[in-house]
């Protein structure tokens, strides 16, 4: 594992501004372009990166390291990487809740765990109507406090990225609520459920369908009844070649999602305003899977990209809770 030496990878940082692998397929998207700002890789040296997650009183990124079973850190201060914990259960998706804590998506354990100030790990759901949880995948956090996940099956799918066993529910969108316990499913039509977000005022859920037929989609919702119900199903984003996996909405309602199929003209990340239009698009030499934004004003985008960590400053914020 390395951290700021790109010269073990065979990757090179861009020579000279503006970074060429920035790309605006809009002009709309200009006004999110730093022209001082280049794409950099923090980490390599992964099987599987996914689930990144900012913790900025602490000035480090968290994410997992699926088949390897452990979740790394990256130092901000000093760029050093290291182990934060294993082994993690094949955690996946990351969050934190609004007090700061960090929430996993555990394949191995199939449950959605939270860690404690102290460090214990408290296991907040495992089951619904007495089945086991298929392998969580992706986590978000609503203002309200409650926790929305993607339940697919591909952690317990094989034994690469958790334990191999039969699925006892179905593909299933779940929220939870920590104050009084309650699960429900909020979502069971979707063909591979993966990541989610809400818009900035979360009037509106997206949830990646990655099994879609005949093509992988994004999903848009109405956020109905007090916000604990979703309502109106349509497609948002028809990503047709490409593969959308984890994403999260920045401040002004555009979807930076983690996007790639193994090839150079898909792989990276694809930027969509609101009413699901491409707009840019962040080129990298691996699939990214997985993003968040992070930094000192939440404007530094982490982007988990197969074997690989990666960064970019841009010009907007993401909204909280992803």
């Amino acid at each position: 594992m390395s951290g700021s030496d790109h010269t073990t990878s065979g990757w090179y940082p861009a020579t000279r501004y503006p970074d060429p692998s920035v790309i605006s397929l809009d002009p709309s998207f200009d006004k999110y372009k730093l022209p001082l700002a280049a794409v950099e890789r923090l980490a390599t040296g992964c099987r599987w990166s996914e689930g990144p997650v900012w913790f900025g009183d602490a000035r480090c990124l968290l994410w997992s390291d699926i088949p390897n079973n452990r979740i790394m850190r990256w130092n901000e201060i000093t760029g050093s990487v290291e182990v934060y914990r294993e082994p993690s259960n094949f955690s996946n998706g990351h969050t934190r809740d609004r007090q700061g804590r960090l929430v996993s998506c555990e394949h191995g354990g199939r449950r959605i765990t939270r860690t404690e100030y102290d460090g214990t790990v408290t296991v907040l759901v495992d089951s619904y109507d007495g089945k086991r949880l298929n392998s969580p995948n992706d986590v978000v956090v609503k203002s309200d406090g409650s926790i929305w996940f993607t339940d697919p099956p591909f952690g317990i799918s094989g034994n690469y990225e958790g334990y191999k066993h039969e699925p006892e529910l179905g593909q299933n969108v779940y929220r939870f609520d920590p104050e009084t316990q309650n699960l429900t499913i909020i979502a069971n039509d979707i063909l591979g459920p993966n990541g989610l977000g809400f818009s900035p005022d979360e009037q509106k859920l997206y949830i990646v369908e990655s099994r879609g037929v005949p093509t992988r989609k994004i999903l848009e919702y109405d956020v109905v009844e007090d916000g604990k119900k979703i309502t109106n199903k349509r497609v948002l984003i028809d990503a047709g070649s490409g593969t959308p996996d984890g994403f999260r909405v920045d401040v002004d309602g555009n979807l930076w999602c983690g996007w790639g199929m193994g090839t150079d003209d898909l792989d990276g990340v694809m930027i969509f305003s609101p009413d699901g239009k491409p707009i840019g698009r962040i080129a990298l030499p691996e699939r990214c899977a997985n993003l968040c934004f992070g930094g000192r004003a939440n404007s530094r985008l982490f982007m988990a990209s197969s074997q690989s960590i990666y960064a970019l400053y841009v010009n907007v914020a993401g909204v909280r809770g992803g």
